[in-house]
C-alpha cells in the first residue's frame, strides 16, 4: 500500500470507531429532575410506593361567560326599580264593656282579619305596652254658655296631663278661629301644666274644628310611629274652610293617628233641655255629637260623652289603658294593588274551634267586650 492510502484509511477508522469512545468524548448530560407528579396513568408517582393515586384532570375547564352589562341609554340615565310589597299593621284594643278593662294574653290563634270581606293570612303579631305620642287638642272658644264648656275642657285637659308617663311625649294645641300652638312636643308635665295654665278667657267664638283637626292630622303625618288625638270641645263647627266630608276623607286617608273625643257641657244642655231651652241648639249638638262619635270609631278611638265633671279621671284612665296596651296584627294584603282604593276592615276574636271568644270572669260569667280597631284604611297610591 502507498502511503497515501494509509492515511486514508486512518481517517475512516476515525469516523466509525466504539461508540463507548465517542460517549467519553462527549459531555456528561444534565440529571433528569424527579417527577413528583401523577403518572398519566393514575398509577404511583414519586415514592409513594404501592399506593394508587387518583388520575387527577388536568384540564382547565373555561371560565364562564360574563353576564352581559345592561346599559341604560343615555338619555334614559341610570335608575332602579323597587317593587313594594303592601304591609298592613292594625292596633286591635279588646275591652270589657263595663269597666274598659284590657284582655290580655291572647295569641294570634284567637284572631282573624278580614279585608273588603276577605279573610287575611297573619303575617305578624305581638301585644305591646308602649308610651304615648299624642296632642292634646282643646276647643277654646267663647259661646253664651262659655263656663260651663271651658270648664269642662280644663277638668278634662288636667286628667290627662295628671296620668302621664315620664316617657310619654303630648302637645297642647288649642283652636278657635285659629290651631294656636301652646307646647310642642314634650314630655315635661311642667311645660304641660303651665300651658294649660294660660287658658282663661278665650277671645273669639268661632270654632273651627273641621280645620283644627285637619292641620293637626297634617301635622301628625310627619311624626314616625302611632300617634293619638285626644280633642276635647262641644264639636260645634262654626266657620271651617274644610266641609265634613273633606276631614272624613282626610280621617280614612291618615295612617297610624287613633283619635278619642271627649264632648263638653253635657251636663249643661240636659239642664237646659229640660227647662225647654236650648230647642233650637238641640240639633246642631246631637249632630256634633254624631260627629265626635264618628271620628273616633273610624280609628279605632273611643267617643266620650260625660255629664258629670267627676268621670274625667275614669275617662281618662280608660284612655290610657287603651293607649298603652294593645295587640298589633300585620299582614300582606291579597289585594295588592296599590290604587288608592279605601279598604274595609273587620277583626274578630275566636276560641280554638273559631267561634266567637267568651270571656268569664273568676264564677265563670260571661263578660261582654268590645274589639276595638280602625274601620279601615286607604292602600297607597302608585306613581305612574
Amino acid at each position: 500500500m502507498s502511503q497515501a492510502l494509509v492515511r486514508v484509511v486512518l481517517l475512516l477508522g476515525c469516523m466509525v470507531g466504539p461508540p463507548i469512545l465517542l460517549a467519553q468524548q462527549a459531555p456528561p448530560a444534565p440529571p433528569q429532575p424527579t417527577d413528583t407528579q401523577t403518572p398519566e396513568a393514575g398509577g404511583p408517582g414519586g415514592d409513594n410506593g404501592a399506593i394508587a393515586l387518583p388520575r387527577k384532570n388536568t384540564e382547565e375547564k373555561a371560565p364562564p361567560p360574563a353576564a352581559p352589562k345592561v346599559v341604560n341609554p343615555p338619555e334614559m340615565g341610570n335608575y332602579s326599580i323597587r317593587v313594594d310589597v303592601p304591609l298592613v299593621n292594625v292596633d286591635v284594643g279588646v275591652v270589657l264593656e263595663k269597666n274598659r278593662q284590657f284582655v290580655g294574653n291572647l295569641t294570634e290563634e284567637n284572631f282573624r282579619v278580614f279585608e273588603d270581606g276577605v279573610e287575611q293570612k297573619i303575617s305578624g303579631f305581638q301585644q305591646i305596652k308602649q308610651p304615648i305620642t299624642a296632642v292634646l287638642l282643646l276647643e277654646f272658644a267663647s259661646n253664651m254658655y262659655t263656663g260651663a264648656f271651658i270648664n269642662d275642657m280644663r277638668v278634662a285637659a288636667y286628667n290627662f296631663a295628671r296620668q302621664l308617663r315620664p316617657e310619654d311625649y303630648v302637645a297642647v294645641i288649642t283652636y278657635d278661629l285659629h290651631t294656636h300652638i301652646l307646647t310642642d312636643f314634650t314630655s315635661d308635665k311642667g311645660r304641660i301644666n303651665a300651658a294649660l295654665g294660660t287658658l282663661t278667657i278665650p277671645f273669639f267664638s268661632d270654632r273651627n274644628m273641621f280645620d283644627a283637626l285637619y292641620e293637626t292630622l297634617d301635622r301628625l303625618s310627619l311624626v314616625e310611629g302611632h300617634k293619638y288625638i285626644i280633642l276635647v270641645g262641644s264639636g260645634i263647627d262654626t266657620f271651617s274652610k274644610a266641609n265634613l266630608d273633606t276631614i272624613l276623607k282626610k280621617i280614612r286617608a291618615t295612617p297610624n293617628v287613633t283619635i278619642f273625643t271627649i264632648s263638653t257641657g253635657q251636663m249643661l244642655r240636659e239642664m237646659t233641655s229640660a227647662r225647654g231651652g236650648m230647642s233650637s241648639s238641640d240639633m246642631a249638638y246631637a249632630q256634633a255629637d254624631n260627629e265626635m262619635r264618628t271620628f273616633a270609631k273610624l280609628t279605632g278611638g273611643q267617643w266620650y260623652n260625660p255629664t258629670f265633671q267627676g268621670a274625667m279621671p275614669d275617662i281618662f284612665r280608660d284612655i290610657n289603658d287603651s293607649i298603652r296596651s294593645a295587640y298589633v296584627i300585620s299582614y300582606h294584603p291579597t289585594n295588592a294593588k296599590m290604587d288608592g282604593s279605601y279598604r274595609k276592615l273587620k277583626v274578630e276574636v275566636i276560641d280554638k274551634d273559631g267561634k266567637p271568644l267568651r270571656v268569664e270572669d273568676e264564677k265563670h260569667k260571661a263578660l261582654k267586650y268590645d274589639i276595638v280597631a280602625r274601620e279601615g284604611y286607604k292602600a297607597k297610591q302608585s306613581v305612574e
